[in-house]
């Protein structure tokens, strides 16, 4: 199978004629708007007529808008040099800031409109779009002047969005030195950080040790990159109005602070579980003060599952068929129409991410796949993330945009299906290996994404009296690390570079995007206990409830499923299924001794 992607449903190429009309297009459709703000949003005159205008035009600039980004921002993403797609990235992100203009000078004039919700009852195009209505008029009293949001906006592109450029170009190019079966090669970081699930306790120790001693040539690089990030982030935040940066996360995340802490409480209360997995673990591994960091990952069990990538789609969809065909469907389109770039290679960004195309009823995905199961249970999350698109094709291009926590439910969801399916048919062995990835995963997402949400709260506390050195990092990444993984890791081998190697620190606008994988695998997990009631009724009303994450706040999505997201009662029942299966992995781990 061909493991590179084809983005041909965007556009051929950086010359085609419909890229070229797009761009012209956009541009035309931009001033169009920007005079039109000017001349119509004096007044609160005929204002239903006037959101429909606006909802209309808007749509569309950003529908093309999409396409170009995409195109440019999927191919660099696998060819960090390639100099068109860069260009245009930087061309789209100028162009952008002319939006700046007529969106300050809608919501402005939004927020002022008396009985918006009777506007917004007279129109059907009004009604469906009566979540983006009111969520704009509710912030726009964080909004700067006219004259601010502009400046910022073209600071920004010299700003945070260099530094992140900057930082993905460094990791992308980064080779790792290291020596491979007796011989002294240089490798691209994603190769070297897989190493992680080898079999061969050696290899892992010695892409461990490579990879870290790889990131000296960035840590300087890196370290101003996070610093510009985020003094930028507590400056505008600050101008703005908000109490800190997270409270800005959690309105953009449609979430409130009693949900985050009640999620964050049963959190914590988990933490000795997890520690109990990762001390079982190591005694496996023949290790007595904890796992040392390069054997976090580490597969256990005789079981050596190893995958082709012709085994992996055909695995992933049969199980996705357990589920419903409509989710098996849609991995095999993807898989088939070659909308998976899954080979690792020089100059590729490292890590998995799916970006949905919802312009083109589409979504793309990339991964480094090198065959182990982990890789597997990669593209099943994934594909959830392109699920989640599929689910809102027939929604309005505004409704489309869902917000980081609840963006994690499709792809966990998926996960767990092929876990749970898996571990029906495995072997002991290979049910075993199975449960171990998958609370492999699960340790990742809840002490791991733990020891982000510490580290990057000390980060903006320290970063509000000026920059931090190299050394302060990782000071407290190795701090942060101690406090959630406690006696699980051996305290003398962590991760001090862990700030360098995660993309999700350097996105001025995601910041703690941490949290949302967290609130992601234990509302999926809750949800997956809700379906083995239900069966297939489960189905279609998850279906639908995926349609509507894109016009309703996550406590009102959560509610369709009559769950409450405030109550640490429902965080402490998902948990608690993932503590069944730690208390029966160090049975199986006892027995193994």
């Amino acid at each position: 199978m061909d493991m590179r992607w084809n983005l041909d449903g965007l556009y051929t190429s950086f010359e085609s004629p419909e890229l070229q009309q797009d761009w012209e297009k956009l541009s035309r459709l931009i001033t169009e708007l920007q005079e039109w703000t000017r001349e119509n949003l004096q007044s609160d005159a005929e204002p239903v007529a006037k959101m429909e205008a606006y909802i209309t035009q808007l749509t569309t600039i950003l529908q093309v808008q999409s396409r170009l980004y995409s195109f440019a921002e999927l191919t660099a993403s696998v060819d960090a040099k390639n100099e068109k797609a860069l260009q245009l990235v930087e061309r789209i992100q100028d162009m952008a800031v002319e939006l700046v203009e007529p969106g300050v000078l809608f919501q402005k004039w939004l927020g002022g409109i008396e009985q918006l919700d009777r506007c917004i009852e007279a129109s059907p195009l009004l009604e469906t779009h009566r979540y983006f209505l009111t969520e704009t008029a509710e912030k726009s009293k964080y909004l700067l002047s006219e004259k601010e949001e502009i400046v910022l906006a073209k600071m920004k592109n010299t700003g945070s969005n260099a530094w992140s450029k900057l930082q993905e170009m460094l990791t992308s190019t980064l080779l790792v030195d290291i020596q491979v079966d007796g011989e002294e090669k240089q490798l691209p970081l994603p190769i070297v950080r897989n190493m992680a699930y080898e079999k061969d306790p050696q290899v892992r120790k010695t892409a461990y040790e490579a990879e870290l001693a790889a990131y000296k040539k960035i840590e300087e690089s890196s370290a101003a990159s996070l610093n510009g990030i985020k003094g930028e982030v507590i400056t505008v935040s600050k101008l703005r109005g908000y109490a800190s940066p997270l409270e800005k996360t959690l309105l953009d995340s449609r979430m409130d602070q009693e949900t985050l802490d009640a999620m964050l409480t049963a959190m914590r209360e988990s933490l000795p579980a997890f520690h109990k997995y990762y001390q079982a673990k190591a005694k496996l591994l023949g290790h007595e003060k904890g796992l040392p960091f390069y054997d976090l990952f580490a597969p256990v069990g005789e079981a050596d599952m190893r995958f082709t990538y012709q085994e992996a789609r055909d695995f992933i969809v049969k199980h996705f068929a357990s589920f419903s065909d409509k989710l098996a469907s849609y991995a095999a389109r993807a898989f088939d129409n070659r909308w998976i770039d899954a080979e690792p290679r020089e100059g590729k960004r490292g890590g998995a991410f799916c970006y949905n195309l919802h312009v083109i009823k589409e979504s793309r995905i990339m991964s480094n796949f090198t065959g182990s199961y982990n890789d597997v249970s990669t593209l099943a999350h994934e594909l959830g993330h392109g699920y989640h698109g599929e689910c809102l094709v027939e929604e309005a291009f505004l409704n489309s945009d869902y917000p980081m926590p609840i963006a994690e439910t499709a792809s966990i969801l998926c996960e767990t299906i092929i876990a749970k399916a898996a571990l029906e048919q495995a072997s002991e062995e290979e049910a075993f290996a199975i449960l171990e990835n998958d609370l492999s995963g699960a340790g990742q997402v809840i002490v791991d994404i733990y020891s982000r949400f510490l580290f990057e709260s000390e980060l903006f506390k320290r970063r509000e009296q000026g920059s931090l050195s190299v050394n302060e990092l990782k000071s407290i990444m190795l701090q942060a690390q101690k406090d959630a993984y406690g006696d699980g890791l051996d305290h003398e081998v962590l991760h001090p570079y862990m700030w360098v190697c995660k993309p999700h620190y350097y996105y001025a606008d995601l910041n703690f995007y941490n949290f949302p994988y967290a609130f992601g695998l234990l509302f999926a997990k809750g949800l997956y206990a809700v379906y083995l009631e239900r069966g297939d009724s489960f189905v279609q009303q998850y279906d639908e409830l995926l349609a509507v994450t894109g016009k309703k706040k996550i406590a009102d999505v959560a509610a369709i499923m009559d769950v409450d997201v405030r109550s640490v009662d429902f965080w402490r029942g998902s948990l608690q299924l993932i503590q069944e299966d730690i208390e029966r992995f160090v049975r199986l781990a006892d027995a193994k001794k």
